[in-house]
Parts: structure tokens; C-alpha cells; sequence
């Protein structure tokens, strides 16, 4: 298996479905977006960009199996799977607002071996693959050196269906809203994730998410230097719904800090 080659090919096809949604962002009307729970939403340019990515990433990779937001949820038995999200940030984007992305990951039992999350809006494409450094638009990144949590820059997100941790979810906030330099919510999972490969956040951490929401940028972020993590410290996060990712100099003080409050990590 070329790595080399898979992911140029994975970035070209990135690109081509974030410009399938860059071009519809203008079409889309209330009348357009069906409701998969109250808050959880879904239109025709995330399952036209699906149904791309399933065809484009099958010729590329025969091989793999799929794992898709709209489509196919399950785990597969396949030894290599796609994990496409084909528009991480639809809320964004119904609502005309930046940052959205294409998130695709290639796994090998259900490890991550290659991430591409191309951030449409600014035209920015996340690369990695486990034999190389991360890259951003070719030029390759670093996680941050930030070494402690007090200096640290945040990025979480909110909870929108599963409101079951709600309460240990809204202590942390307020513990690190007064305890670091800040706490930003974006609403594209995968953006977050690589923000924190090249710097931008020193960490980032949510509870709730789909494969397909953090399998392309954590292995990203791991190839950046970073670490990646479940809630307990453990590895469970690209099926588990919930992860931390950082620039892993921050890492252990954030994981004391969340166990004061969700008892169960």
C-alpha cells in the first residue's frame, strides 16, 4: 500500500466535494434541511457529497469498506475502512457560516492510517498518514508548545443530542473558562481537531461524537506530535464518542482536571 499516493489522491477528492459544498452554500433554503433529531440536521448537499466520496474513495481503494454519516453507520468487518464525513459543520453551513469540512480517514482494524479534513472556507487541507508528518496545504505542521493548561487555548464542543454528561460537561466549562487563556466553540469537530495539529488550539475535547466526526484528524494530530485519548486516558475515542485531543504537553493536567468532574473517566 502507497500511503504517499492514497493521500494525494484522498486530497484531490476532498477538495472536489468541498467544492460541491462551496458552490451550494448560496442554494440552501429552510426547505432543504430534514431534521435527524431536534437539533441534529442533514441536507441534500451532505448525501449528494456522500454518495461522491463513497464512489470516488471505492475506485481509489477497492479494498475498503465504508463507514459514512448519512448512510452506513455501522462498524464494518472489513480489514481497511473509510470513514467519511462528508460535511462536518452542516449547522454552519445551513446557516451561512464558516468553518465546515470534508473529513475522510482510511483505517486498518480500525486504526487510523491516513487523514485528510479540508476546511473549505479557507481552503485549507489537512494531510497525515502514519509513515509521514501532518501537513497543511504541503507544508508540514507541528502541534503547539504550550506546556501548560493556565497558557493554554481551548476548543470543545456543545452537546446537541445526548445531554445525558450535561451537567459534569457544564462544571468542566466553567473551570476552564476561568482557568486559561480561553475557550472557542466552532461547530466543525473536524476543524477543531485540526486546528489543534497545527497550533492553532493547544487542545480539544468532546463528548457525543461519531467516528467519522475524529477519525481523520486524530491521526492527523498524532503525526503533528500530539496525543490523542478517550475521557479515561485510554484509546477508545474513534468508536467510544468521546475524545481529547492535544498538543500533549497539556495533556495529563487537562485529564486530572476532567476526572474531578466526570467520575467515571
Amino acid at each position: 500500500m502507497n500511503l504517499d499516493r492514497l493521500m494525494t489522491g484522498v486530497c484531490s477528492i476532498a477538495k472536489e466535494a468541498g467544492s460541491f459544498l462551496k458552490s451550494e452554500i448560496k442554494n440552501i433554503t429552510k426547505n432543504h434541511v430534514e431534521y435527524k433529531s431536534e437539533h441534529d440536521f442533514v441536507t441534500y448537499v451532505d448525501k449528494t457529497s456522500e454518495k461522491f466520496l463513497i464512489r470516488e474513495l471505492t475506485s481509489l481503494f477497492p479494498e475498503a469498506g465504508i463507514i459514512a454519516e448519512e448512510s452506513q453507520k455501522d462498524r464494518n468487518e472489513k480489514q481497511y475502512n473509510w470513514i467519511i464525513d462528508p460535511l462536518d459543520g452542516t449547522t454552519n453551513y445551513i446557516h451561512g457560516l464558516a468553518p465546515y469540512a470534508v473529513s475522510i480517514a482510511l483505517t486498518d482494524f480500525e486504526k487510523e492510517i491516513l487523514g485528510v479534513v479540508y476546511e473549505v472556507s479557507l481552503d485549507e487541507c489537512f494531510s497525515a498518514h502514519i509513515q509521514g508528518p501532518a501537513y497543511l496545504n504541503n507544508e508540514i505542521i507541528k502541534v503547539s508548545d504550550t506546556a501548560a493548561l493556565s497558557k493554554s487555548f481551548i476548543a470543545t464542543g456543545f452537546p446537541c443530542i445526548n445531554y445525558s454528561k450535561l451537567p459534569e460537561y457544564i462544571e468542566l466549562l466553567k473551570a476552564i473558562m476561568f482557568y486559561t487563556h480561553g475557550v472557542r466553540r466552532l461547530g466543525s469537530a473536524a476543524t477543531d481537531i485540526a486546528y489543534v495539529a497545527c497550533g492553532r488550539f493547544d487542545m480539544f475535547y468532546e463528548y457525543n461524537l461519531g467516528s467519522w466526526d475524529v477519525a481523520a484528524g486524530s491521526v492527523i494530530v498524532k503525526q503533528a506530535g500530539g496525543k490523542v485519548s478517550d475521557f479515561s486516558g485510554g484509546t477508545n475515542y474513534l468508536f467510544g464518542k468521546e475524545i481529547i485531543t492535544s498538543n500533549s504537553l497539556v495533556h495529563e493536567e487537562f485529564m486530572n482536571l476532567l476526572q474531578k468532574y466526570f467520575d467515571h473517566a
